[in-house]
């Protein structure tokens, strides 16, 4: 009877515990009638691989800047729904130094990127894939 006294105690402290954490993240959510609903999605033919329905739970809500956005015709989607990006040119160069080797990157402007969205390569890999942008 006494270790059943210790368990429950133990039990309303743990609960009490994950309660207050919980009391600190937790948001009010409002929804209306009808929000709790899944949605099905008109896609193009070329994009029938997509499961076209998806729950109201999965959305995020995004901040957008309207100047980022891509026009979807000027992207080639193949088959397995993925597309190749394209290094346009070459922003910048650096060389990090490890104890006994150095490692040089280079800073690659993407097709179909923004100049922030720029992203760090391996020197020497780029130009085994991309030999024409170091001519």
């Amino acid at each position: 009877m006494e270790k059943i006294k210790i368990i429950t105690e133990r039990l309303k402290t743990t609960q009490s515990r994950q309660k207050s954490y919980s009391n600190i993240f937790h948001r009010d959510l409002e929804f209306k009638e009808d929000d709790w609903v899944a949605y099905m999605l008109e896609l193009p033919p070329d994009m029938s691989l997509v499961h076209p329905v998806f729950h109201v739970s999965m959305l995020k809500k995004v901040v957008g800047d309207p100047s980022l956005i891509v026009p979807v015709e000027t992207i080639e989607v193949n088959e397995e729904l993925t597309y190749e990006e394209i290094p346009v040119s070459i922003l910048d160069r650096q060389v990090r130094k490890l104890r006994n080797k150095e490692i040089a990157s280079v800073k690659l402007l993407w097709q179909n990127q923004q100049v922030e969205e720029a992203t760090w390569e391996a020197e020497e890999e780029m130009k085994k894939k991309y030999p024409n942008l170091f001519e």
